[in-house]
């Protein structure tokens, strides 16, 4: 089981999903329409580390984080 947390202004609370690998739970979460849009603009982290594949293999208890991308001023 891996724990994927939506930072930022995603408002969804976390959800905890059993997948294999960061593809898989790329395509659960783009059945979510909401988050559909985020999928495609968001930086991904696994465990605090920013990641660009979606082959990655996950292990039990990694932790997935969406980071939207942000305004500052």
């Amino acid at each position: 089981m891996v724990h994927i947390e939506f930072l930022g202004p995603i408002q969804k609370e976390p959800l905890d999903l059993e997948a294999l690998t960061l593809r898989e739970v790329a395509d659960i979460l783009n059945q979510d329409d909401e988050l559909k849009e985020w999928l495609q603009t968001s930086a991904v982290a696994l465990n605090d580390t920013l990641v660009s594949s979606l082959d990655i293999k996950l292990n039990d208890g990694d932790k997935i984080s969406l980071l939207p991308p942000v305004c500052g001023g």
